[in-house]
């Protein structure tokens, strides 16, 4: 499964009702962790791409670059 399904799955865990309050704490920090981990590595593969394969995306090497400096913690 890849990293996005896996943070749906414990949003939707996260909003429980019956979940202890820890319980349900230590889920939405999952959540958070979960989604740092898929924009560092989405931002490191988008570093890694050739310039064709950013025209494909609709992207310059600059708007990339940009993109890929960005740190993991912001949206």
């Amino acid at each position: 499964m890849s990293p996005a399904v896996h943070a749906a799955d414990l949003a939707l865990l996260a909003n429980r009702p019956t979940l202890p309050t820890a319980a349900r704490i230590a889920v939405r920090l999952a959540v958070v962790v979960v989604a740092w981990d898929t924009r560092a590595r989405s931002r490191r593969a988008l570093g890694k791409l050739a310039p064709d394969m950013l025209r494909d995306i609709g992207l310059t090497p600059r708007e990339a670059q940009d993109e890929a400096a960005q740190p993991f913690w912001k949206a």
